[in-house]
């Protein structure tokens, strides 16, 4: 243990904003930051009213909870460590949002079951597993995406994950040692 305390992160935007989302003090947890949230957002503030999301290694689940408080129509939260799972449904519950569920599982293996398509993936899984590449594959070829879904990825600044060819870049940045970037799925002809 680090014997950091447990702390707060809080909403930023949409009918939760300054809500605060309690921060259990689990190893390897790295809440996206302030900035890159509002960032990000700003972008996807044309396309996320009513759109339904996947959010993948959750962790404290600010990025769904986020794009809740913004008008996404429901978030998927995968969250494989059982305490990070919980905290993720204590904060909804305390919320009162019921348009988030939480299955606490592996990522890879969640994606092994039957697929539901997605308008919007956050894919920030923890930097020291290195899964970018076959949560994306399984992403792209297992039916969890729309045509034209946006997708999130957050990795660390110098290692840019390698994705799939149909995921185009939209937009990025950096903050600290922390690369962000939204892609568009190009819509693949049959």
């Amino acid at each position: 243990m680090t014997g950091r305390t447990p702390g707060r992160i809080r909403i930023i935007g949409g009918q939760l904003r300054n809500s605060r989302l309690e921060v259990p003090d689990l190893p390897g947890l790295r809440p996206t930051a302030e900035r890159v949230r509002e960032t990000l957002f700003n972008w996807l503030a044309p396309v996320i009213s009513g759109v339904r999301c996947l959010d993948l290694c959750a962790g404290t689940g600010a990025l769904g909870i986020e794009a809740l408080s913004r008008g996404a129509a429901g978030v998927q939260f995968v969250e494989r460590d059982a305490r990070a799972a919980q905290a993720l449904r204590d904060n909804l519950a305390r919320l009162k949002t019921q348009a988030g569920q939480v299955s606490a599982a592996d990522a890879l293996a969640y994606l092994q079951g039957a697929p539901q398509p997605y308008g919007l993936v956050f894919l920030d899984p923890p930097f020291a597993h290195d899964l970018w590449a076959p949560l994306a594959q399984r992403l792209e070829q297992g039916g969890w995406l729309t045509p034209a879904a946006w997708i999130y990825v957050e990795s660390p600044r110098d290692a840019a994950p390698i994705l799939p060819a149909t995921w185009l870049l939209h937009r990025e940045g950096t903050a600290g040692e922390v690369r962000y970037a939204l892609y568009r799925r190009a819509a693949t002809a049959t």
